[in-house]
């Protein structure tokens, strides 16, 4: 059974919101993530996407839902060590409403190719499903979805993969969020070029250069279920959450 809160809720349409908790991205998704939904969240090395995906956890998790946090590029340690910088983050939450999985080791203990075979495709997003439920998540994050695209291999297999990954998470009531890496200075939604087409959001990290200063920026591109503003937004990772700013004056600011 999905768990329900102050995070998740009706919006005046009917649609059930899985709040980001960072006051700005709701006000411009009408209310938050519609519920069961699966978010992309790309860009270059850089743009945030790891402290952004996991204040959403961390906010969650404040209001009571349960969440994952699935590492597919860095130790848990790491992970850790640089969450504990942050003061939305509270260590208090580890192991209790947010647990941290390091996708290596438990795809080495299922005993899966590192080129993921068919089987093992199904074996994945079994165990995936199986996590999310025995933590009682409401909330996934996946860091990056990039890392297990490449085990998968073919582009129509990392389609398939991603829209299976998207429809069954959503039909257990979990909101996901992957961080999707891409290349500096190319205009790309995803790694292979196919995943944006199956997710149901999209969520645009980026780069400004304003007079040799490089700004964080952030822009809605796609979001099912709900309607959005799609301007780009000027983003600051503070210690304490997102803050962020109407391209516009951020721009009118630097000059």
């Amino acid at each position: 059974m999905a768990q329900t809160s102050e995070a998740s809720e009706s919006s005046a349409g009917g649609v059930a919101r899985a709040k980001t908790g960072i006051t700005s991205l709701d006000s411009i998704l009408n209310g938050g993530i519609p519920k069961g939904n699966l978010v992309l969240l790309t860009g270059a090395c850089g743009t945030g996407k790891t402290t952004l995906a996991l204040e959403t956890l961390s906010n969650a998790a404040r209001a009571g839902e349960h969440g994952v946090f699935l590492s597919t590029t860095e130790p848990v340690s790491r992970i850790l060590e640089n969450a504990a910088t942050y003061r939305f983050f509270d260590k208090a939450t580890v192991g209790k409403t947010i647990h941290f999985v390091d996708a290596s080791s438990a795809f080495e203990s299922l005993e899966l190719e590192s080129v993921f075979t068919p089987k093992n495709v199904d074996e994945a997003l079994a165990w995936l499903s199986k996590t999310v439920k025995e933590k009682k998540a409401t909330r996934l994050v996946i860091d990056s979805l990039t890392g297990i695209c490449y085990r998968v291999g073919k582009p129509e297999l990392v389609r398939d993969f991603t829209f299976r990954l998207g429809r069954e998470l959503g039909e257990l009531g979990c909101t996901t969020i992957a961080t999707v890496e891409t290349p500096a200075g190319v205009m790309a939604y995803s790694t292979f070029g196919v995943e944006e087409a199956v997710a149901d959001g999209i969520v645009l990290l980026g780069n400004h250069d304003a007079r040799g200063y490089l700004l964080r920026t952030l822009q809605v591109v796609k979001m099912r279920g709900t309607t959005h503003s799609r301007a780009r937004y000027v983003i600051d990772l503070t210690s304490h959450g997102v803050i962020m700013v109407p391209m516009l004056k951020a721009s009118m600011r630097g000059e």
